[in-house]
């Protein structure tokens, strides 16, 4: 029978902090264990306490971006943190590959999942996967992988640090790194269902993609510079699209492209305006395809987590037996000192099942007919049921 737990500390010391959090995910036939901490911390010192509490289970995750949640609230902020999701089910089958990032990604992608399906015993492909990879080439190592296992559905997120500073790190199957992938394959145990949204409103601005400077840089909206065209749109100056400024400024007003089918809009993050009038992207985009200008207040920001949950469980067919929630580090930024507010609402549309939620710099999910797709300022809401 698979069963979920949840273990947390913000001891100060790494390694009791990492003891404590796994000796509450302790059980039989523990398969699994998703491990979310603070870049703060001596996280190697954290990593290795938790796999002398877990033997022979594999561990895996990445740095998450101020904090995690639980059950028990939020959990981190100015204190380090640990975060550890358990799934243990003797009908679980779990593979766990890891690679840095050395030439080829799409190459890398591949190995990483070979390596997974090696480590599992396992020649077929998974019946879903997750992943976690530095937050610059998500979508290359996406590509990899699914050119061995073919299209199955996948979650997770990209590796944060407190401060968009390049501290983040991910791990798994011993290896420990800040570039690279993380992959986890799935055979047997619980269905798993997956909820990708933005949870923004479009508005009435949109445009063609009419020139790029590179696959994550846009230039050019209708022939205008990027950043001069989304000005427009809002009726900003040119210091709250400039630099840095563009990150803060987009939170709650980013841009979306729509998949063929018109079912999912995946969140584009503008992360920097360039002298040039060039925006810095936090996802690959292609010309010739149109952008539009989403909105969302914070209050929406909030309310969207715990209606994004409940639709979740509204999907799902049969009885939920727990949650990985990926929230993007930038929402959480925007909601600055209200996440308590995210705590409550995630506990009360989860309702006693088991739940732990971490904050990344890019979010990875898919929506029905459409295919495995990375974005940012996002929630990948996913659920595991009977």
């Amino acid at each position: 029978m698979f069963k979920a737990l949840v273990g947390s500390s913000v001891n100060a010391d790494p390694a009791l902090a990492g003891k404590e959090a796994a000796q509450a995910v302790k059980a039989e036939d523990l398969k699994a264990a998703f491990v979310y901490l603070s870049c703060d911390y001596d996280v190697a010192a954290v990593l290795k306490a938790v796999t002398e509490e877990l033997p022979g289970v594999p561990v895996f995750g990445n740095t998450s971006f101020t904090g995690v949640i639980t059950p028990a609230g939020y959990v981190g902020g100015d204190k380090p943190f640990v975060g550890i999701l358990g799934f243990a089910d003797k009908e679980l089958t779990v593979g766990v590959a890891a690679a840095a990032k050395d030439g080829c990604s799409i190459c890398k992608g591949k190995a990483i999942a070979q390596a997974a399906m090696a480590a599992a015993g396992k020649t077929a492909p998974p019946d879903y996967f997750y992943m976690a990879a530095s937050p610059a080439e998500e979508e290359k190592y996406l590509e990899g992988i699914t050119k061995v296992i073919g299209r199955k559905p996948f979650f997770g997120g990209s590796a944060a640090d407190n401060s968009i500073e390049g501290k983040w790190l991910l791990y798994g199957a011993d290896a420990c790194f800040a570039d690279g992938c993380v992959a986890a394959f799935f055979w047997g145990g619980p269905a798993m269902v997956n909820k990708f949204t933005g949870a923004y409103r479009e508005t009435g601005d949109f445009g063609v993609i009419t020139k790029l400077g590179g696959e994550r840089v846009l230039a050019e909206i209708d022939g205008v510079p990027a950043t001069e065209k989304y000005a427009s749109w809002r009726g900003l100056d040119r210091e709250a699209v400039s630099g840095g400024n563009l990150l803060a400024t987009t939170i709650t007003s980013p841009l979306g492209i729509k998949d063929r089918l018109g079912k999912l809009i995946a969140i584009r993050h503008p992360m920097g305006g360039n002298p040039d009038g060039s925006m810095n992207i936090g996802n690959v985009l292609s010309e010739k395809t149109v952008v539009i200008r989403m909105e969302a207040s914070v209050d929406e920001l909030i309310n969207s987590t715990g209606d994004t949950l409940k639709a979740l469980i509204a999907q799902m067919p049969g009885k939920p037996l727990a949650f990985h929630l990926v929230h993007c580090g930038g929402r959480r930024a925007g909601i600055g000192d209200r996440i308590g507010e995210v705590a409550e609402q995630l506990k009360a549309a989860a309702d006693g099942v088991p739940f732990l939620c971490e904050f990344t710099f890019g979010e990875y999910g898919f929506e029905r007919d459409g295919e495995n797709t990375c974005g940012g300022l996002m929630l990948s809401f996913t659920g595991f049921c009977e």
